[in-house]
């Protein structure tokens, strides 16, 4: 049967969707913005279920790691060898394997540098000039020296830039595992000069460096059910997939270095001195923090110097990935933190330069965060949690974290501050207790549900600010969260160019906004508005704990919740992920009618009354002194001049009585029902379907509050009108009073109108010198000769 033009066309929008979701921006009609999302989900199987639980032919990868690894203090390089077994979980058999080699994004012809776009010379800051020289001017890369198997014989291997394809003697059948070795080098970037997820830091004032390592040996991309290698190029922003397994690491630095690092340190006797054992078993038995090295003594080892190397060793199971930073500045503070029933060692690791902000806050922000995590999704099931301050802005690792912000040089610094310039928050109390939120908690999204960053940021980013914005609020009262409030995201959502929530991570603009506040913002809404705390919160930690140390995909967060809350939220993902709408609903029109009685005496005083209401005309004021024809001649009246319309007549009451005498007794208590019928006119502007938060006043000063659910609009998007009846009268009405569904134009969503309130400020012009002025020098100030 040939389709009918309507249909076609439908055909073609999910066509169009189906193959690139940025289409589905596109404005939908009622109907289709509440269709179901089926079709721009992946079809469930027994891998992955329809109600969004791994299923039970659910299978993923394992890579365990023996690395031994060498700073070079004295030529910034990291010098490695790697052991790695690797096993094919999958059903499938690989003829070769795929490692990510990031550190190739350092290198002069790697896509990351040959697609970079030209910066705005009109507003160039000194640090964006230093970081574009620094980075040109760097020799990064990996150089790899040899790729062997198990009995030292080499092994075919080619790298596509940032990544590696390994070729196997023979192909590996599923359920078999494969031994095979790696050396390689690379220098380390100075991460003050250019934005990186891992670097070094000089100390010019005492000569030290302080390392922190991170995407630094060559790790296995991932092997999916849903993809099958992992293996899109390393731009930047998309940040990793890998592997869950089990870490051996040697990390050999000089002896003076104190070092932190994922997993458990296994030879504390090796490289700790009596005092510093004796502190660090102490603080495994307590929650009252307590130094393990103190600001005086790293004082002191910053002036040490030596040739002898020492050897730190540490494991760490069930993580997929590993990093490390070393320094001899080191300040490390410790105390055991509290998760559900177990009890974590929270750490940090700092220069005298972080305090006095970094020994306050540092660890018990530490200690929140897995506390608040924890009640909402799983208990904390590592043995250690590590905040070190370096110059990495901001990154997490399995069990360690990095974050930037110091105090300046005084000692001072802000409470809150942000900078103008670049948006950061950092030099600031509240700057760094968010950051080591955000970043511990990453251990949760994407350390424990390991999510595939490479193509969803927001499955990581996204789930995690929402959490970090809970835990900020859990801080203090009134805690200045830069994201996750409706209101804050506001600006975001009308501007332009927008790409949905939904698109690969290296195509996104705005990537801050995009992969962290929106569907931070998204999920708060949805667990304030929509949802409710209740249902929220049990699928929420369903969808964590299902998705403990397995790799979810979008579908498997959607389906999970709504499969957990008996919430139909497809509406919802299509216009928050899917879309680029906002919300913008505006009070249109207000109609009150009142039920007709029938009554010639109530009905004929009800008319009077409202013609009474009407003010005269310009006209009819201006002729109330001038005497009309009919009053000059009283021989000109008749019936209709001496008639009222108000005026009942036989005739009204004669009406009155048939209709009284057709009625039976249910249908006269209808005509006496007293009630006020308010038709009130929404309009959907912004074009995202939002749920209906109002506010009623009543004419005797009392407010009634209620919410209308976003399927309201399901037969009309673009407009609804919604009958209310009452007894009594309504004198306003108020759309969103908490500001808690994103609306970006708050001036139609209040009946009557209200005025917005502003105030400006008074200034005087300052006059420009003129150049003879500015130029002290000038020809005109000098001494004729």
């Amino acid at each position: 049967m040939p389709l009918s033009n309507k249909a076609f066309n439908l055909f073609l929008l999910l066509i169009v969707t189906i193959s690139h979701p940025l289409a589905a921006a596109e404005k939908l009609s009622g109907p289709e913005k509440f269709a179901q999302l089926d079709y721009l989900l992946d079809t469930p199987t027994e891998t992955r279920l329809a109600s969004g639980a791994p299923g039970p032919a659910y299978w993923q990868q394992r890579a365990d790691y023996r690395i031994d690894v060498e700073v070079d203090d004295r030529a910034q390089r990291i010098i490695g060898s790697e052991t790695i077994t690797y096993y094919n979980q999958s059903p499938h058999t690989l003829r070769y394997l795929w490692l990510q080699l990031d550190q190739n994004r350092f290198r002069a012809d790697s896509d990351d540098m040959l697609t970079k776009t030209a910066p705005d010379f009109a507003h160039f800051p000194y640090k964006s000039m230093a970081d574009l020289l620094a980075r040109s001017a760097f020799d990064g890369g990996v150089d790899i020296k040899a790729v062997r198997d198990s009995e030292g014989n080499p092994l075919p291997h080619t790298v596509n830039k940032t990544m590696m394809r390994v070729e196997l003697p023979r192909p590996l059948a599923a359920g078999a595992q494969f031994v095979f070795s790696v050396d390689w080098e690379h220098n380390i970037i100075d991460a003050t000069a250019v934005g990186a997820r891992g670097g070094y830091e000089y100390f010019e004032a005492d000569k030290n460096y302080l390392y922190e390592i991170a995407q630094w040996y060559p790790r296995m991309a991932a092997y999916t059910d849903y993809q099958g290698w992992q293996n899109k190029q390393f731009l930047g922003s998309g940040e990793f997939t890998l592997e869950m397994g089990t870490f051996e690491v040697a990390i050999t630095v000089p002896a003076d270095h104190i070092v932190a690092a994922t997993g458990v340190l296994q030879n504390p006797g090796d490289v700790l001195s009596s005092k510093q054992r004796e502190r660090y078993e102490a603080a495994q038995a307590s929650t009252e923090q307590r130094f393990i090295v103190t600001p005086q003594e790293a004082k002191k080892n910053e002036s040490s110097r030596t040739s002898v190397k020492k050897t730190w060793r540490f494991k760490a199971e069930s993580v997929r990935d590993f990093a490390f930073a070393s320094s001899r500045k080191f300040i490390w503070d410790a105390r055991m933190a509290p998760s559900g029933s177990r009890e974590v060692l929270a750490m940090s690791f700092y220069p005298n330069e972080a305090e006095p902000l970094w020994s306050q806050y540092s660890t018990p922000a530490i200690a929140h965060t897995i506390d608040v995590y924890s009640r909402y999704t799983f208990e904390y099931p590592y043995p250690v949690s590590i905040s070190v301050n370096g110059p990495v802005g901001g990154m997490e690792y399995p069990m360690i974290t990095f974050n930037k912000p110091r105090p300046y040089a005084d000692g001072t610094y802000w409470d809150v501050r942000q900078n103008p310039d670049d948006k950061t928050w950092e030099r600031s109390k509240y700057g760094l207790i968010s950051v080591i939120i955000h970043e511990v908690g990453h251990n949760y999204f994407p350390m424990i549900v390991n999510s595939d960053e490479r193509q969803w940021t927001w499955m990581d980013e996204g789930l995690n600010t929402f959490l970090q914005f809970v835990t900020e609020q859990a801080w203090e009262e009134e805690y200045p969260s830069r994201r996750g409030e409706p209101a804050s995201i506001v600006e975001y959502m009308i501007s332009t160019p927008q790409v949905p929530i939904m698109t690969n991570s290296e195509s996104i603009h705005q990537f801050g906004n995009n992969a962290y506040a929106k569907p931070a913002t998204a999920l708060n809404i949805l667990r304030e508005s929509i949802m409710g705390r209740e249902l929220f919160d049990y699928a929420f930690r369903e969808f964590a704990t299902r998705w403990k140390f397995k790799r979810p995909t979008p579908a498997d967060f959607f389906r999970s919740m709504e499969d957990a809350s008996a919430v139909d939220l497809d509406w919802f993902w299509r216009g928050w992920f899917y879309g680029t709408e906002h919300v913008d609903v505006g009070i249109d029109n207000i109609a009150l009618y009142q039920l007709d009685t029938g009554d010639p005496e109530v009905e004929k005083a009800w008319q009077k009354a409202e013609k009474d209401k009407q003010e005269p005309s310009l006209s009819q004021q201006r002729n109330a002194d001038a005497q009309t024809l009919v009053q000059r001649y009283p021989q000109l009246r008749d019936f209709y001049t001496e008639s009222d319309e108000f005026s009942v007549t036989p005739w009204d009451y004669a009406q009155y009585e048939q209709l009284q005498q057709s009625l039976t007794d249910r249908e006269k208590a209808l005509l006496n029902a007293d009630k006020n019928f308010y038709a009130v006119t929404f309009k959907n502007i912004g074009g995202l379907v939002t749920p209906l938060p109002l506010r009623i006043t009543y004419s005797d000063g009392k407010m009634e509050e209620l919410q209308i659910p976003a399927e309201i609009w399901r037969h009309n998007a673009e407009q609804v009108t919604k009958l209310f009846i009452t007894e009594k009268e309504i004198t306003g009405i108020a759309f969103d009073p908490y500001r808690s569904t994103a609306d970006s134009d708050t001036s139609n969503n209040a009946w009557p109108r209200q005025p917005k309130a502003s105030r400006f400020k008074l200034f005087k012009e300052k006059e420009e010198p003129n150049p003879m002025r500015r130029d002290e020098k000038s020809k005109w100030e000098q001494p004729i000769l």
